[in-house]
């Protein structure tokens, strides 16, 4: 079964540094964590040679975009250093640039400074799990790189949204969070805006189910959408299994989050996520 709402978004393309990303169909995003402190890393203290070699790994395998992140945004996890933060994501940035040109490298940080460098060492989208809301330059200073922004929801900080979360209406207050943060994005100049719910940040499981459940109706946004469900206590708690074991279950998410009109899958197995895909254009 395809997206329940199949209206494409308004850009089915990316634009940065004068390159095109097509979107129009799913694409696989690949996260390197350059940070030893993630819920679920691989390759803990892992050093740029190796992440490299894992970027040229998920590059073979079919993803589009590389997320870099260097500070932990699981729940507790505190606002990072910005200096810290440039010496874990610069040198990866420079070091995939240099193997792959032709990469598209995305950033995961919520501090303007660290997107302004990155961005100077080769990055193509900034990737701000607190949509601005942490650094208050972070808008303004996309707007002037000229890069896509990915805009998520958060409830709070990773060090506190997992404290009690509370909605009304999970659903409709996180489309219409992310509705102002594309206006305001729109407003600031920044042409390529992605939304992202936030699954798992600011959320209880229930919550999250909504929002998956109800993903078609943020097509209405015109946005694309990205579904970062690789993984997380979603899957975790019901299954009662750790985020190692959560393979299977994260695969079972994907087909849904297709259904529900994703465009961009952010996942830690980037083979098992690109098999999901290519068997989900099979569906009528």
């Amino acid at each position: 079964m395809k997206a329940k709402n199949t209206l494409l978004p308004i850009h089915s393309t990316l634009q940065s540094g004068g390159r095109l990303l097509d979107i129009s169909q799913p694409i696989i995003m690949g996260i390197l964590n350059a940070t030893p402190d993630s819920f679920y890393n691989k390759g803990r203290d892992s050093s740029t040679t190796d992440l490299l070699h894992l970027a040229g790994k998920m590059l073979d395998e079919g993803a589009k975009i590389l997320d870099i992140g260097g500070a932990s945004t699981k729940p507790g996890a505190p606002i990072s250093d910005v200096v810290e933060e440039l010496e874990r994501v610069i040198p990866v940035v420079s070091a995939i640039m240099k193997e792959f040109p032709e990469a598209w490298v995305s950033v995961d940080t919520y501090h303007a400074e660290v997107a302004k460098q990155a961005v100077a060492a080769g990055t193509s989208i900034i990737n701000d799990v607190s949509s601005g809301r942490i650094d208050g330059e972070m808008i303004y200073a996309v707007a002037e790189l000229k890069v896509p922004y990915i805009a998520m929801h958060m409830q709070g900080t990773p060090e506190t949204m997992q404290d009690d979360p509370q909605y009304g209406d999970v659903v409709s207050e996180v489309r219409e969070y992310l509705r102002h943060i594309c206006d305001s994005c729109g407003m600031a100049g920044i042409n390529d805006i992605i939304i992202d719910p936030g699954f798992g940040f600011g959320k209880t499981t229930e919550h999250n189910y909504a929002l998956l459940n109800n993903l078609h109706t943020f097509r209405m946004l015109g946005r694309p959408i990205l579904a970062g469900i690789s993984r997380k206590s979603m899957i975790c708690k019901p299954l009662r299994v750790s985020p190692e074991h959560a393979l299977n279950g994260t695969t079972a998410m994907h087909v849904v989050a297709l259904q529900q009109g994703a465009n961009i899958l952010r996942v830690h197995d980037v083979k098992e996520a690109m098999e999901v895909i290519k068997l989900f254009k099979h569906l009528d």
